[in-house]
Parts: structure tokens; C-alpha cells; sequence
């Protein structure tokens, strides 16, 4: 069925139940996932890095590219699928409807089971956006309009629920919707807020059993499209977050002031250090972590890249230096790669198209592809000493990432619409997800 034309009824609960019982066995008692590989639990993967420890890569592809195990219809948007014990999990939207929690079987794309929320509404760019995270009992999704989801993934039954926009003051949602993905940090769910206006936001960290508010750190910045990330620095976990400077275009009526980088307690909510100067207009990716204390910031809309450098003195006050900043580097849409001591990204603006883009860590750029071959705002996954990369469109790469030239291994064209295919590809199992506006693809990509 296709989400976009067709109004899902309350009665798709009742089809999760059908669905749920013919996955089980005999006497109806529930058959447990199996995982025959590294999972994909959580958005850009185990690290929130884009990084799988995923063996046994194919080298080359035959002719046709990877087998293609099989393939679902999807809604539209760019919501992206995770993966635990052999399940796959995506929020697919029906904008007409709400937002619907899928699960797969990832051997065979059988769906197992839905779960569906009643929250309707178009936004800019429409469907879904957002990735779900999971854990050994729940699949936590945050929805278009605000709506954070706890679902059991053994019952299918939601645990709880909690709108982070207007149960939190605000009286419009963000230009391009609720566009961030939860980080869990031991018992806690860490994620994005409004703060108190619809304009700032904030991070809170609930109880990831009950949705219990455990801190509230509000007023962090300006409406942001960036999703919480937990890095080590100076031997402290930290949540990274970066917020956008104002967006005069839609907020002319508030000061203006740029964008924040911060650092906090993930335990509790206290900024830990922060830096004031970026100036990005509407935030998307995550900090990269570059080692060594180093964060990679970029943001697209030709912002370009910085290389800060997070300090720590002798009474243990974190503080902040700046070691480049360059125009000729940046992602707009997801964090860039780094391996080896280089960064790798996706350099494709509404002005820009510079291709596949390597950068040292003094912010020299090696290489550059251009237009040949070309990268529209794709995804990509280092594996096994290998880049696993779309172009946004339909066609599949496999990059040997090399810092003084461009060298592609295979290439293929997959079955897809070739419009807007942004969403974050996945792998686990030694199976590839890639999604379109209209289907989703698993592609073996191993031995």
C-alpha cells in the first residue's frame, strides 16, 4: 500500500494484532529475533558515526550490483530504518493520518507488525524524517508533529507518550517539522524540546521506562534541526549539540543571535562549556568527533566547517579554541566521515555542488569529485575499510576512502525514483537498507 494516497483507518491496529499473532508460533507464544550480525540500533548506527564493525564486505559487485533480497512500499519522506536482533524498524508517516511504527523481518521483509498513531499534518518537504532508536524492551520514535513514542516491542503496545513541542509551551512546530532522533545514555532518553517559544529549544532527559522528566536544560539556542550525540571528552561523556543562529526569514520579531555548540552533563543537564560563533541558519548534522578532544561542526547553506578544539584548565573549567574554519568543507544534511585521520562529506548546497569532498585535519581539501561523479545530499557508511555511499538519487557506490584521489570500486543503479532519496542508509546482518520516496531496499553487500 502506498501511506501517501491512503488514509490509515484506527483499524490498523487491529491488523497489527492479525499480523502479530502470524509471526508467532505454535499456541501463539512469540518466536525471539535472532541477530547474525552487528545491529543498527540507533540513528547513523552503533556510534551515532555513520561507522559499522561489520566484516566480510564484497570487495567488488557482480554485474546488476548486490542481490536484492527484497523490497517494501514505503510512505513518503526521509525517515530511515534501524535495526536489533534481526528486526527492522522504521516510522513511515501518512500525513493524512499520523505516523506508523513499522517492524520487518530482515531476512525477509515480512512485516511483523504496525503500530500507529493518530497525529496528522503536512510539513515542507512531507512524511516522515526522523530515526527511531532501540533497546532490549522499547523502540522510542519522535514524530513529525512532536509526538515521542515508547513502544513495547514484544506487545506492540505503547508504554508512553509525550509531544516535545507543544507539551512544552510552544505554539508552532519548527519550519521543517520535529526533525531529530533520541540518544539513549543508560536509563535516560535524551532528546530535543521547545523551550518555552517555539523559536528555542532546549534537551530533556526522561526516564526511558516511564517518559519521566529526569533534567530539563531549556534556552539552549534557536530552532535546530540537529539530533543529541553522546562524546567522550577529556574521559567525560558529554552530550554535543549544536543549535542554528535566528532565522531572520521566519523570526524578525526576536534578537538576533548565533548559533551554539555545547557541551553537557548527561547525568544531569549542566552545560559543561559552550561556543557562540556558528553561523549556520538552519542546523542538520552532528558534531563529528575527530579524537583528541576535536569536534568537526558543519551545516551546510554554504556555512562551511569548523575545527573546534575543547579545552580543559587546571580547576576543570572546559573552555573552547577555534583551530580552523574553512568555506570548502561541509555536509549539509548528515555528519561527514572520518577515517584515517581525514573527513569525508557530501559537499551539495542550494549554490554548491563540489561532489564527494576529503579534508585533512588542518582543513586542506585532498579531493573533490564535482559533479563527476556527482552527490546529492546521499548518505554513506565506512564498514570493513570501505565507503558504502548513495548519491541521493538512485545510484549506489563502493569507495575505497584513499586521502589523495577518489577511487570508486563498483557502482550501480538501483530501482529508485531518483528524487530526494536523503534518508540515512543502514547496515546490519551483512544487509544494506536503502530507501526512496517510495520503497525500501535490502541489498546483501557481504561475502
Amino acid at each position: 500500500m502506498k501511506f501517501s494516497s491512503k488514509k490509515i483507518p484506527f483499524a490498523v491496529l487491529v491488523l497489527s494484532a492479525v499480523m502479530l499473532l502470524s509471526s508467532c508460533g505454535a499456541g501463539g507464544q512469540r518466536q525471539e529475533a535472532r541477530s547474525e550480525g552487528p545491529d543498527w540500533h540507533q540513528f547513523l548506527g552503533p556510534n551515532r558515526n555513520s561507522t559499522s564493525p561489520q566484516t566480510g564486505l564484497l570487495r567488488s559487485w557482480p554485474e546488476g550490483g548486490p542481490e536484492i533480497l527484497w523490497e517494501v512500499e514505503v510512505g513518503r519522506g526521509f525517515g530511515a530504518p534501524v535495526v536489533k536482533n534481526g528486526r527492522v524498524y522504521l516510522l513511515d508517516r501518512d500525513d493524512e493520518y499520523g505516523d506508523i511504527m513499522r517492524c520487518f523481518d530482515i531476512r525477509t521483509g515480512d512485516e511483523l507488525w504496525r503500530f500507529a498513531f493518530n497525529s496528522p499534518g503536512v510539513h515542507p518537504f512531507p512524511g516522515s524524517r526522523t530515526i527511531p532508536i532501540v533497546d532490549d524492551r522499547h523502540v522510542y520514535a519522535v514524530g513529525a508533529n512532536g509526538d515521542l513514542l515508547a513502544i513495547d516491542i514484544n506487545t506492540q503496545q505503547l508504554v508512553w507518550q509525550r509531544n516535545l513541542w507543544t507539551g512544552f509551551g510552544a505554539t508552532a512546530l519548527p519550519v521543517w517539522g520535529v526533525s531529530h532522533s533520541p540518544v539513549i545514555y543508560g536509563n535516560l532518553l535524551i532528546t530535543v524540546t521547545a523551550s518555552h517559544t517555539h523559536q528555542l529549544v532546549g534537551l530533556v532527559a526522561l526516564n526511558k521506562n516511564t517518559g519521566e522528566t529526569v533534567w530539563h536544560a531549556q534556552e539552549l539556542g534557536n530552532e535546530t534541526y540537529v539530533s543529541p550525540k553522546i562524546i567522550n571528552i577529556h574521559g567525560q561523556n558529554q552530550v554535543v549539540f549544536t543549535t542554528s543562529m535566528t532565522n531572520v526569514s521566519r523570526y524578525s520579531d526576536v534578537p538576533f543571535t548565533l548559533g551554539n555548540v555545547l557541551g553537557l552533563n548527561p547525568r544531569t543537564g549542566e552545560v559543561l562549556w559552550q561556543w557562540s560563533e556558528f553561523a549556520c541558519r538552519i542546523a542538520i548534522p552532528c558534531a563529528t568527533d575527530a579524537g583528541n578532544n576535536k569536534l568537526l561542526i558543519t551545516g551546510g547553506y554554504d556555512q562551511g566547517s569548523i575545527m573546534l578544539q575543547v579545552n580543559r584548565s587546571a580547576d576543570g573549567a572546559f573552555y573552547t579554541d577555534v583551530i580552523f574554519a574553512t568555506p570548502d568543507f561541509e555536509d549539509q544534511t548528515k555528519s561527514p566521515l572520518f577515517h584515517d585521520g581525514y573527513f569525508y562529506g557530501m559537499f551539495r548546497t542550494n549554490t554548491r555542488r563540489e561532489g564527494l569532498v576529503a579534508m585533512n585535519m588542518a582543513g586542506e581539501i585532498m579531493w573533490r569529485t564535482g559533479r563527476n561523479p556527482d552527490f546529492e545530499r546521499g548518505s554513506m557508511i565506512l564498514a570493513d575499510g570501505l565507503i558504502l555511499a548513495t548519491d541521493g538519487m538512485s545510484i549506489l557506490y563502493l569507495i575505497e576512502p584513499l586521502p589523495k584521489e577518489f577511487r570508486m570500486i563498483s557502482s550501480v543503479e538501483l530501482p529508485l525514483d531518483g528524487m530526494q532519496n536523503w534518508a540515512p542508509i543502514a547496515l546490519a546482518n551483512g544487509i544494506l537498507l536503502v530507501r526512496d520516496q517510495e520503497r525500501m531496499l535490502a541489498l546483501k553487500v557481504t561475502e
